[in-house]
């Protein structure tokens, strides 16, 4: 009694003549198999619910660990959790539904429905966005080179419609690339509204929720709303478990509260449709193209790869401190869900070992861990006090709404940041730096003095600061 405790696990197994209290061995999975994946977990850390369900029908409802660590309350399999990027996939499915009616396209131009998006002189449609080749600067990210990343400050989709109105350029031509957007499944959930005529979290509720007994599931649109049975999401600091809980009401992208039970429903109506239907799905889970019809490794909100020989659509999720992974093999006719209360829960990791354990002889062996990948090494030598002295001075981009400034501390190059970030530069060429907020190139005009820096990581590409 005293280990069950200490593992804080409260399992419901859909398997009458097996009485859950013994916690008895799931068919055809070996005993304690799962288990063993959540073991880290206990009663004094957050922690995750698990759901697998094979051919339609659950096998599977467990959690583990706490929902509160604060007021003692267990994670149970109908805990909620917010869904992270899992959530991208519902917002496809509610843009869908609105072009099965004929009321949009999906290849219909973005500023037909969001006039703020600037004219970029190329076609950029919803297509785009829904399959992250629309080549919008992830606005998150925007704003964490600004000092502001996502869960410092409160965010709603009137921010986001402002950041998006002052990029001048994007990441890349649509289609021509992939980079990770969450702006384009904010834009998305916009639009659903505009056409719809109704918020997104209602249209979403009346057309996919409601339908599919999803009765746990809804948008945090407010994040101050009292959701019942939700579990607060906690951060790992040099070993001690912190509140880290969402705090903007920026949905689409992300913002799904829901459980192991109900995304498992979600996963059945993607084989025997309810809402939606076989060809609508088949699109969102078939591979997109580039431009030049090299195919890309996802659908629309949804990725569709191999793992371990096995076909399978998948997403992860990632917010505050929640983390989420949904796998649905479509061969096995096998659901996989994880969610997690806690930044170090590795949602995806303990979904692929559960995935491992219910597939079984499917699996093609584990690939060997890719090698190690060393950093790109530093200038040698190093520059000179004189070269550092002439990339110093105040930058400012109107695209990010901020000054940054170049000064040498210590023998080395920094970008301070008001009020008091200081950001580390290691130069890895004569120009070029590498540090927190990316990789930092610094320009010069045509009698090569420095007028300007570039800012490029994964999801913003080129973002100009201009010397003062």
């Amino acid at each position: 009694m005293k280990k069950a405790l200490l593992i804080a696990a409260i399992v419901v197994l859909i398997q009458p003549a097996i009485p859950a209290q013994q916690g008895a061995a799931l068919a055809p999975a070996p005993a304690g198999a799962v288990d063993d994946i959540f073991s880290k977990w206990s009663s004094s850390t957050p922690g995750c619910a698990v759901g697998v369900a094979v051919g339609g029908k659950p096998l599977l409802l467990k959690a583990y660990g706490m929902a509160d660590l604060e007021r003692d309350v267990r994670n149970t399999p109908d805990t909620i959790f917010e869904a992270g990027s899992v959530s991208k996939q519902f917002t496809a499915m509610a843009v869908q539904l609105l072009a099965n009616e004929g009321k949009l396209s999906i290849d219909d131009p973005v500023r037909k429905y969001i006039p703020e998006l600037p004219d970029y002189g190329k076609p950029l449609t919803i297509r785009h966005m829904l399959s992250h080749t629309s080549g919008l600067r992830d606005w998150g990210s925007i704003e964490s080179i600004a000092g502001w990343p996502r869960t410092t400050r409160e965010y709603t989709h009137a921010h986001v419609l402002e950041i998006v109105s002052k990029q001048k350029s994007l990441n890349f031509d649509p289609g021509t690339n992939w980079s990770y957007s969450n702006t384009g499944f904010n834009l998305a959930a916009i639009i659903v509204s505009r056409v719809s005529g109704m918020p997104f979290a209602e249209f979403s509720k009346q057309r996919i929720f409601t339908p599919l007994g999803m009765a746990h599931t809804s948008w945090r649109d407010d994040h101050t709303r009292v959701v019942k049975g939700r579990a607060i999401a906690y951060s790992l600091d040099n070993g001690e478990y912190h509140i880290e809980m969402p705090f903007e009401n920026v949905y689409g992208n992300g913002g799904l509260l829901t459980t192991v039970g109900d995304l498992l429903t979600w996963n059945e109506n993607l084989v025997n449709p309810k809402v939606g239907n076989a060809k609508l799905i088949a699109e969102m889970s078939t591979v997109g193209k580039f431009n030049d019809g090299k195919p890309l490794a996802y659908g629309l909100g949804l990725f569709v790869e191999e793992y371990r020989g096995v076909h399978n659509v998948y997403h992860s999720g990632s917010t505050a401190g929640y983390r989420a992974h949904l796998n649905r093999f479509p061969d096995a006719h096998t659901s996989v869900a994880v969610l997690c209360n806690g930044s170090n829960g590795d949602a995806s990791r303990s979904a692929n070992r559960v995935s491992d354990v219910f597939l079984g002889d499917r699996l093609k062996p584990a690939p060997p861990a890719p090698p190690a990948v060393a950093p790109p090494p530093a200038l040698n030598p190093p520059p000179s006090a004189a070269q550092l002295e002439a990339l110093t001075g105040s930058y400012w981009s109107e695209e990010a709404e901020t000054m940054l400034v170049a000064a040498i501390d210590q023998g080395s190059l920094v970008l301070r940041r008001r009020p008091d970030a200081v950001i580390k530069l290691t130069a890895i060429g004569p120009d070029n730096f590498r540090g927190s907020i990316g990789t930092v190139t610094f320009m010069r005009n045509a009698s090569g003095v420095v007028d300007s820096f570039s800012v490029n990581q994964d999801r913003v590409w080129d973002l100009r600061f201009t010397k003062k």
